[in-house]
């Protein structure tokens, strides 16, 4: 069934934005998206927006660039957040959401580890969930050096960087060499195989079923269109969800990735996973970061403040005995 977004099914704070946005996102090519990539690295890259509260500084794991940012007055024990970046997997970097992510840093005081992964645009899976990976266990061997708890290791981030978070979930779950405490990935991209109705046809703003097509054969590479997906590069494929950590996750009730996200939390609440979720309304891919000075953006971007505030209190998972 054809999901045609029309400017009457948008939430009203929504509508004028969505317009917009549809000018500047329907096209998609991969002349396309270099040509974004670019511009952000100009905008973006090297900048940091608000150093009053929060320094930062570049370390490289072998090629992989990671960005730190810590806040400017230090706790003890602090959090230890890994934050992956937005983009379809085609586009991005992390300062773009320094923005986003320095709330969670004012509140509790967190270390963010923001890696500048490899894009699918250079090469597809596994490259940027092994540079995930590698940040992760940087994060727990140096956490001394940065003042962090490893009982509190937390990851997160938006769109595909949640999706890569979700997976994150799963590998370190599986290698048994990490433990998470928490997770936010943020209305995730999960499912390669886009067989649930929200996927279909859908052309909201920002992001359309054509453009998450392309960007899923970019990443997934020689894997796409296959049975051999693996579950840490679209987690919508896994069948075990048990031990995975506590979750935070929201999705708008226009974004395609709905019902694969709707499909996610269920199965993570079978499993006994504690689950905090919300659906907006109304509202397309990304709109709190699209509208983030409208009621509806704020709303959801509170929301994810007080969840993670909640966590920080509450969620606790000692790192395995060797280290």
């Amino acid at each position: 069934m054809a999901k045609n977004i029309t400017r009457k099914m948008m939430h009203k704070e929504l509508r004028n934005i969505g317009s917009i946005a549809r000018l500047f996102t329907r096209k998609v090519s991969l002349k396309r998206y270099k040509s974004l990539q670019k511009a952000q690295i100009t905008l973006f890259k090297g900048k940091n927006p608000s150093r009053d509260v929060m320094t930062d500084k570049e370390i490289y794991l072998n090629d992989l660039r990671v960005l730190v940012y810590e806040p400017v007055k230090k706790v003890e024990n602090a959090i230890g957040l890994l934050w992956l970046h937005g983009g379809g997997y085609l586009n991005g970097l992390p300062e773009q959401e320094s923005e986003y992510f320095k709330k969670y840093l004012l509140a509790t005081g967190c270390v963010v580890f923001a890696p500048d992964y490899t894009l699918s645009l250079e090469k597809p899976y596994p490259q940027a969930l092994n540079e995930a990976y590698a940040t992760l266990k940087y994060m727990v061997e140096n956490a001394e050096e940065y003042g962090i708890n490893t009982d509190q290791i937390f990851i997160g981030g938006l769109s595909a960087g949640g999706g890569l978070a979700a997976g994150l979930s799963l590998y370190a779950r599986d290698q048994g060499e990490i433990n998470i405490a928490f997770q936010m990935p943020l209305y995730p991209m999960l499912d390669d195989r886009m067989i649930t109705e929200s996927s279909k046809d859908n052309d909201a703003p920002i992001w359309t079923s054509k453009a998450n097509r392309f960007a899923w054969n970019r990443y997934l590479g020689d894997l796409a269109g296959t049975d051999d997906v693996p579950i840490y590069a679209a987690p919508a494929r896994a069948i075990d969800y048990t031990n995975l950590p506590p979750t935070l996750t929201f999705v708008g009730g226009l974004d395609l990735f709905k019902d694969e996200i709707i499909n996610y939390v269920e199965e993570l609440m079978k499993a006994g996973i504690e689950v905090q979720f919300q659906v907006y309304h109304g509202a397309f891919h990304g709109f709190e970061v699209a509208a983030f000075w409208k009621n509806i953006a704020q709303s959801a971007n509170d929301y994810t403040l007080e969840g993670f505030k909640y966590a920080a209190e509450n969620y606790f998972k000692p790192q395995p005995k060797w280290h």
